[in-house]
């Protein structure tokens, strides 16, 4: 059900642009309930990519953050594809600039560079393989273990790879600013007052918060951890923007925020995300724009890195 933030008529106009202009909305987990609710399809940065790359709609509308825009328009530069609202940025992006890592990478000039996807296409066309959280452990493991690795921009996921895996990576020092946020001590006292909860927490969050999950994973694993687990209670640390596909999965089960340690508010929220709204959504279809445009050579170089992830993803069943 859509939710009453955004009048039924308006509602209806945007079902009907979507049509009369063959446009697909594609909205990321993380995204307010209502756009989750009217888009054609939900899901992570891997799903959008892979949808971004299939579909034969003549417009792409992508509810997310820019560097999804980018990618989606990468992957398929015959389309036009659009963002709600151009100032829906990233912190994890902006924290890696593409010339200083550029300088970074050039100090190890033998290692394989794997990019996190949410990055900018300047900095994907510096990539060997790009990943995504559902995919970046068992692609890191697809190489060789001798393989000398430089990993960026998020430190705290590149850091759990390495746990995991015994890999050593060269990290790169860069982190989301939502994921960073999560306080040890509250979700110790949630977990106090909700001792049957099992802690689920996304691989960006700090290692202090890794060590006392009960279940480490990427966005959509942590929705299928909570659609096949028989408990009742999750105590979850990631944008609270996923609790609403938890809930509409899980209607018999309590889905608790883990909240930031910076603010007296229950949950922890992407403000970048949180910029598109519905009408943001009917005026880009109607207005077409703002449209997302990348330079042709960086859409050759940048598709290499993305496409390499999509093969290796569909080989290893992911």
């Amino acid at each position: 059900m859509v939710n009453n933030n955004f009048e039924t008529d308006g509602i209806q106009a945007i079902l009907n642009l979507k049509k009369k202009k063959n446009a697909i909305l594609l909205a990321h987990y993380y995204q307010e309930s209502a756009i989750q609710d009217i888009a054609d399809f939900v899901g992570d940065s891997l799903a959008l990519a892979q949808w971004a790359a299939k579909t034969d709609a003549d417009i792409i509308v992508l509810c997310g953050v820019n560097f999804m825009g980018e990618t989606a328009k990468i992957l398929s530069p015959q389309k036009r594809v659009f963002v709600p609202d151009w100032d829906a940025g990233c912190s994890l992006a902006d924290s890696c600039p593409a010339d200083k890592f550029k300088e970074f990478i050039d100090k190890y000039p033998d290692y394989t560079v794997i990019s996190y996807v949410n990055t900018t296409a300047a900095v994907k066309t510096l990539t060997d393989v790009v990943v995504t959280s559902t995919n970046a452990r068992p692609i890191v493991e697809s190489f060789p273990p001798e393989t000398k690795i430089i990993f960026g921009p998020d430190k705290n996921l590149g850091n759990y790879i390495n746990s995991v895996t015994g890999r050593n990576m060269v990290l790169w020092d860069g982190a989301c600013h939502v994921h960073e946020r999560f306080s040890l001590e509250k979700i110790v006292e949630l977990k106090k007052a909700y001792p049957d909860a099992v802690v689920l927490a996304h691989p960006e969050c700090k290692t202090v918060i890794l060590k006392i999950a009960d279940f480490v994973g990427s966005t959509s694993a942590l929705l299928n951890y909570s659609i096949q687990s028989p408990v009742k209670t999750f105590i979850v640390a990631t944008e609270s923007g996923i609790l609403h596909e938890m809930k509409e999965k899980n209607p018999d089960k309590i889905f608790i925020p883990a909240p930031p340690n910076d603010s007296t508010c229950a949950c922890n929220e992407c403000h970048f995300m949180k910029l598109n709204t519905m009408e943001k959504l009917y005026n880009c279809l109607k207005d077409e724009t703002p449209e997302i445009f990348v330079d042709e050579e960086v859409i050759r170089k940048a598709v290499k890195p993305i496409h390499r992830m999509l093969e290796l993803s569909e080989k290893l069943g992911l």
